[in-house]
């Protein structure tokens, strides 16, 4: 059996990228179709795949130019031609699902979710910048979500990495959707069973993640937070913080276990499609305080390995963390939980699905 698989960018890693390197590890012959490809920014035993890029890595500056870009990538992704295979594995979150295959190929879309920007501008942008998004931009937006509903229809089977997603692609795409949760690599956390000494958030500094949120909360109640990530909000977030907050920048993948296992637990503020990195804070035996929606309440149980909290206000935020001061975890429970996610059984999820006809 001849298998592509296909992926939006490969500009940067995240939780989207580890399920392409999960599926390469499934069929470590099939070449990567993608609209851009940075060496640089990319794992080293990327070089070494067979990775074929759309004319847009010609573009110079591509990845400043990314919302120049984005009328193009439709048409970038259907002149791949992808003829001679039997199986086609898209991992999408915008256009990687848009592909056009033959009728004898069957498509199988892992979905990160339908494209946040032109379904959700508003909950994606946030505020200020939402306003100030342009009429050009917003009619961008009008096309991207047509072409978006035509090439839904491409796919013939749907894998959502979520419930909250599977949601979307009905609503959305009026399409049925299997639940698999992204792989989540257990094995690099070592389960810790002692309290931590300060609160952790892992993210990037974008709008939708909230991370303005979990800075003001510890700021509020003057408890230890230490801040992994980058990105646009860096400034207004070191702004908001008092001296409790201390802002890591990038940390290394090989030291965010230590890291992790030191916290007392950890913090997601923002609704996300799924959310791989509180599943990592598990897997050491961290709880989790999350905003009750989205990815988090396939991920999360309640009281048992963390706490799930509503509305999404910094003030539900710090009563949350105020109960989380009093309240003790089976941390063990906690890692056991983490394990249901597993990279290796990510892996026999999705050949049971390509096994069935």
């Amino acid at each position: 059996m001849r298998v592509a698989i296909v992926h939006d960018f490969l500009v940067q890693m995240g939780g989207a990228e580890k399920v392409v390197e999960a599926l390469h590890a499934l069929y470590p012959d099939a070449p990567i179709y993608t609209s851009v490809y940075d060496p640089a920014v990319m794992p080293p035993e990327y070089r070494a795949w067979d990775i074929r890029t759309s004319s847009l890595q010609r573009w110079p500056m591509r990845r400043k130019l990314h919302r120049l870009m984005l009328p193009f990538y439709p048409a970038a992704f259907e002149s791949f031609d992808l003829s001679g295979y039997d199986l086609v594995l898209s991992s999408s979150s915008a256009f990687a699902k848009g592909v056009i295959t033959q009728p004898h190929t069957r498509h199988v879309c892992y979905m990160h979710a339908p494209m946040r920007y032109v379904w959700m501008t508003d909950t994606y942008l946030k505020g200020e910048r939402a306003a100030r998004a342009g009429f050009a931009l917003r009619v961008i937006f009008h096309y991207l979500r047509l072409w978006d509903q035509v090439s839904a229809s491409r796919v013939d089977t749907y894998i959502a990495n979520s419930t909250a997603v599977q949601q979307r692609i009905a609503r959305f795409y009026r399409r049925d959707a299997v639940v698999i949760p992204p792989p989540v690599d257990t094995s690099r956390f070592t389960l810790c069973e002692r309290r931590g000494e300060y609160y952790i958030a892992v993210s990037r500094f974008v709008p939708y993640k909230r991370m303005d949120m979990a800075v003001e909360a510890l700021t509020r109640l003057g408890l230890p937070l230490k801040v992994v990530g980058t990105g646009r909000q860096a400034a207004d977030l070191r702004r908001k913080a008092g001296p409790n907050v201390e802002f890591l920048g990038w940390v290394p993948n090989e030291r965010l276990p230590e890291l992790i296992s030191g916290a007392r637990a950890f913090l997601m503020p923002g609704e996300e499609d799924f959310g791989i990195a509180p599943v990592e804070a598990n897997a050491c035996g961290r709880p989790v305080i999350a905003y009750g929606a989205g990815g988090a309440l396939d991920s999360q149980i309640d009281q048992t390995t963390g706490i799930l909290f509503r509305p999404q206000t910094v003030d539900a935020l710090c009563e949350a963390v105020e109960r989380c001061e009093t309240m003790t975890f089976d941390h063990k429970a906690i890692a056991a939980n983490a394990r249901r996610f597993d990279t290796e059984q990510f892996k026999t999820r999705v050949q049971g699905l390509i096994a069935c006809p």
